[in-house]
């Protein structure tokens, strides 16, 4: 392995995982808080990159097309929550059926499956081409999202859509509105997702229709390797969305380590795979450990712990 190239890489997926974190704070308000699979991810992902690009290609500011972007994820949200909520429909279910319709919508934005986008051209808010400034960039947006959820959290909305997430049953016992907590839930998770695509887009020049297969993947990475890693030493909320953000770093730093390793590009998605299923065993394995470790004591035939 050459150790140099890995060292020059480094900063590129620093970036790119700071980026990603942002959607992986998305992933963990559903995933975790709501404890919702909402796979419709991958297609608010794309959603927001092809807002972003086309508003700007359009003339309007960088911060504006972000604006949008985050409001297109949120809309993109409010459909799984419908369909989830008014109409029936499995989690899992309504996540697919609205990530299935956004590529068509995705392609209407667009025109065709690809837009590029020159930071020769325009104002961009941070370019692959300028990687320490998109990591300050990067840094400052995952930084201020995490300030504002912490607040949201904290109040009595934000409560009563955690509550919703721990005890469905409970919370409805105490009044709370359940299905609007989720449609709201889902719609700032795909908002969050939405933003982080405009953001991703502007980075590598271009949306693509493409850009957004396996994002849930990469955000369940991000939220279990910070869960594993820092979920014993992270105790408050906002330490917990620094730990996922850490993850998604981590996470792409990996990949750059295992492409330094002579592995091919197109192996990227098992990597992932295998990445998010060796994570999620860690806490099995260790438990499964522990309980070897207590044997029970037998004698005359009565059994003493």
């Amino acid at each position: 392995m050459d150790i140099l190239a890995f060292a020059r890489a480094l900063p590129g997926s620093v970036a790119q995982g700071l980026i990603w974190g942002i959607v992986a704070i998305g992933v963990y308000i559903t995933y975790k808080l709501l404890d919702y699979a909402d796979l419709s991810v991958d297609g608010s992902i794309c959603t927001g990159g092809a807002v972003t690009v086309m508003m700007m290609l359009a003339g309007y500011p960088a911060p504006l097309a972000l604006f949008c972007a985050t409001i297109a994820g949120m809309a993109a949200g409010f459909v799984t929550g419908i369909f989830h909520t008014a109409m029936g429909i499995p989690a899992i279910l309504s996540g697919i059926l609205t990530q299935l319709g956004l590529y068509s919508v995705n392609m209407r934005i667009m025109g065709k499956s690809n837009q590029a986008i020159s930071v020769d051209k325009f104002d961009l808010t941070l370019s692959v081409r300028y990687i320490p400034q998109a990591i300050l960039i990067g840094a400052i947006f995952c930084l201020v999202v995490i300030a504002v959820l912490y607040w949201f959290f904290g109040t009595e909305i934000g409560r009563a859509i955690r509550a919703t997430g721990n005890n469905e049953q409970m919370a409805k016992a105490q009044g709370i509105d359940t299905n609007a907590k989720k449609v709201l839930g889902l719609m700032i998770s795909n908002g969050l997702v939405g933003l982080a695509g405009g953001l991703l887009a502007q980075y590598q020049g271009n949306a693509d229709v493409n850009m957004g297969r396996g994002a849930i993947v990469i955000g369940l990475a991000a939220v279990i390797i910070g869960g594993v890693l820092f979920g014993k030493i992270f105790r408050n909320f906002s330490l917990r969305l620094v730990g996922v953000v850490i993850g998604a770093i981590l996470y792409f730093c990996v990949i750059a380590l295992v492409l330094q390793l002579g592995m091919e590009s197109t192996d990227m998605k098992l990597i992932s795979a295998l990445i998010v299923a060796l994570f999620l065993a860690v806490p099995y394995i260790k438990e499964t450990k522990g309980q070897k470790k207590v044997k029970p004591m037998v004698k005359g035939g009565e059994e003493h712990a």
